[in-house]
């Protein structure tokens, strides 16, 4: 326990916790896989030292297995204090970041950089490819704060079934494959087992809404969960799509084919057909009635066009309806964190 910070001259009490804090930094542990254990070692010290209303900062530079940290702290008279220890070179990680240049960049065209703030500017701006992207990236610190409260390692076989379903989610269904595109997007092999720990963890969060808690969920909003049977076709323009809707939707399969024979009709088309949950179809189908043809519409830079065969209460026992659930239910609660926590954005 400290001493009685109440018997000590202000600046003594204070010089005393910084000692006692220095210690603490240096004593942390300093790779990727302890610092949950970090995390909990600067809670307990802090639990005994209220009136410092301490924070750990924690800096993983990608590709290695370094960790750097930060310790804040409240000034009695005022502010806040920022520690900093590495007790391998001697460069605490926010100078060697700063000194780099790339630390503030997130890629560079013929030598040029884009910076990160300008990156999330031109995404907002631009509205393309995915807008919820900012959602997104305080999605991401939310589940990492919840990590920090899960000290197990991420076993191996996390690990390949989120490596697994990555790869499944892509299209990548060879190794060659799935390094052509982490070449072209920049990422290492190290760096994809990275996302893959990643999304591993997140997984773990994922299954506390399985169960009971999907039940209910899937009580409350039996609707979203109906399943449907449908087939759509995609291609990069409206025109074409907009043909094969004129006829019975029960002609629409025979006419997509049809078109997909013909070398000048099906030139970028693509046909898919399904019996799913309807989470797990195309969203502009959720909301089709059966017997219904929908579309063309905007979808995933391109262009949609299905129709609905046949839409059938869920089974509250199937396993794929309560998978549905279990993933809306945790969207459901990511939202209301995301909601009601404090959120200040410094790219502006």
């Amino acid at each position: 326990m400290p001493a009685d910070q109440s018997t000590l001259p202000l600046p003594a009490a204070f010089a005393n916790d910084l000692v006692d804090a220095v210690a603490l930094l240096r004593g942390l542990p300093a790779t990727p896989e302890t610092v949950n254990d970090a995390h909990r070692s600067v809670r307990d010290w802090a639990a005994e030292r209220p009136w410092l209303r301490a924070q750990l900062v924690v800096d993983e530079t990608p590709g290695t297995a370094r960790v750097g940290y930060d310790l804040l702290l409240e000034h009695p008279e005022g502010g806040s204090v920022a520690l900093s220890a590495q007790v391998d070179d001697g460069i605490p990680w926010l100078v060697d970041h700063s000194s780099h240049w790339a630390a503030a960049n997130i890629l560079s065209v013929d030598g040029v950089g884009l910076s990160i703030g300008v990156a999330l500017s031109a995404i907002r701006s631009l509205g393309v490819r995915d807008p919820r992207v900012h959602e997104q990236l305080v999605d991401h610190r939310i589940l990492m704060n919840e990590m920090e409260d899960d000290p197990r390692p991420v076993t191996d076989d996390e690990m390949r079934r989120a490596a697994d379903d990555f790869r499944r989610r892509l299209g990548l269904t060879t190794r060659e494959q799935t390094l052509d595109w982490l070449a072209q997007n920049g990422i290492s092999e190290k760096g994809f087992w990275g996302h893959a720990k990643m999304q591993a963890r997140v997984a773990r969060i994922r299954e506390r809404f399985s169960g009971d808690p999907a039940r209910r969920y899937l009580a409350e909003h039996p609707q979203r969960f109906t399943v449907r049977r449908a087939a759509w076709v995609t291609g990069p323009r409206p025109e074409p799509l907009r043909a094969l809707l004129d006829g019975p939707v029960s002609e629409f399969a025979s006419r997509v084919t049809a078109a997909l024979l013909s070398p000048g009709d099906g030139a970028g088309l693509r046909l898919e057909a399904a019996a799913a949950v309807t989470p797990r179809l195309p969203e502009p189908l959720h909301d089709v009635p059966a017997g219904t043809a929908a579309g063309p519409v905007a979808y995933d830079g391109g262009h949609l066009a299905g129709v609905v065969y046949e839409v059938v209460p869920p089974d509250p026992e199937a396993p794929e309806v309560l998978d549905a659930a279990r993933d809306a239910a945790f969207q459901a609660w990511l939202d209301e964190r995301r909601r009601t926590s404090e959120i200040r954005w410094f790219w502006l």
